[in-house]
């Protein structure tokens, strides 16, 4: 990763995905299914283990620094109970890996040579002091690199100690076997890590071991993993009574929505009734008013048609006795001519 990435990430870290207007390059919220729950907490096996013996490779859901920083801002403002999340996923996590650590204490136990008891008692008081030493040893550095002088020399002075009574244990257990067995190396399965470590590996080899990473990320682990599970329960339960409180004003909500589209339905179905009995109003209006237009009319036209057939008979009778008159006339000429003529 190169210096501008990590100024980068170390960005995106503090500031989320919402720093300078831009959008994180996945394109979802921290809230999405798709993001590591386990990784927004820091504790995603993946991400402890990466570049280790026993590294898992890259997480199946997405880890984004910026996204982790968008949930601790929105953790403070509302309480998501990823944690619950986690503590699955690290228990499954470990579960298998102790499956693994007491598979590997089974091969050790059919291909080694069986110890007796009392050989196999010494052999591993030898361990257990081999262990101590290289946990010690290993922190000892870590606090000289610290800056811890007096702390780290304190540590020293012990491990010194814990040499001496290593010593003796081997020699107990050398004297309890044949040299030819002895030179054999036992082996023995890491608890935490499930590594292989052995009876006769020096102090330098046990010190890298305890204080690698593959061994340190594993305490990591199961110390975040003991941290969860002593507040599961209670978690649990908080998380079914909010739950439970949200249902339960989802579904008062839902009554009111409900009371108030049945209200409003019944004000649509007034509506609608008053509008059709107006509609029904009007249109007998309507066909009243045409009825007595079409009435009207009709009155209108027999009028008329009774004066037209007046006025007809008014011309024939005029026209009648019009006629009548000439020819009453005409025969006055006609009778007072021949008069004349006589």
């Amino acid at each position: 990763m190169t210096a501008h990435d990590q100024m980068r990430a170390m960005l995106d870290q503090l500031m989320g995905t919402g720093r300078n207007g831009e959008n994180n390059k996945f394109q979802v919220k921290y809230s999405d299914p798709k993001v590591c729950k386990s990784f927004l907490l820091a504790c995603c096996p993946h991400e402890i283990l990466s570049s280790t013996r026993m590294d898992l490779g890259e997480c199946p859901q997405i880890h984004d620094l910026a996204l982790r920083a968008d949930y601790e801002n929105a953790q403070k403002k509302k309480d998501h109970f990823y944690d619950i999340d986690a503590n699955e996923h690290l228990k499954n996590f470990i579960a298998d890996c102790d499956r693994r650590t007491e598979q590997a204490k089974q091969r050790l136990a059919e291909t080694q040579e069986e110890l007796s008891a009392e050989v196999a008692a010494k052999a591993n008081s030898v361990h257990v002091l081999a262990e101590e030493i290289g946990k010690k040893l290993a922190k000892a550095e870590q606090l000289g690199e610290e800056g811890f002088v007096e702390e780290s020399m304190k540590l020293m002075g012990e491990i010194d100690e814990l040499r001496k009574k290593k010593n003796d244990a081997e020699q107990e257990y050398r004297n309890s076997m044949p040299a030819s067995s002895y030179q054999q190396q036992k082996l023995r399965v890491c608890e935490v890590c499930s590594a292989y470590l052995g009876i006769h590996d020096n102090d330098r080899r046990l010190a890298d071991h305890f204080g690698g990473k593959l061994h340190l990320g594993f305490i990591k682990i199961r110390e975040k993993l003991a941290e969860l599970e002593s507040t599961m329960e209670k978690r649990r339960k908080e998380r079914r009574e909010i739950q439970d409180r949200e249902r339960g004003g989802s579904r008062y909500r839902s009554r009111s929505r409900s009371r108030s589209r049945g209200r409003d339905r019944s004000r649509e179905r007034r509506d609608r009734d008053g509008r059709r009995d107006r509609s029904r109003d009007r249109r007998d209006r309507d066909r009243d008013r045409e009825r007595r237009d079409r009435d009207r009319r009709r009155s209108r036209d027999r009028r008329r048609a009774s004066r037209s057939r007046s006025r007809s008979r008014d011309k024939r009778r005029s026209k009648r006795s019009r006629s009548s008159s000439r020819n009453r006339r005409s025969r006055s000429h006609r009778s007072g001519s021949n008069d004349r003529k006589k």
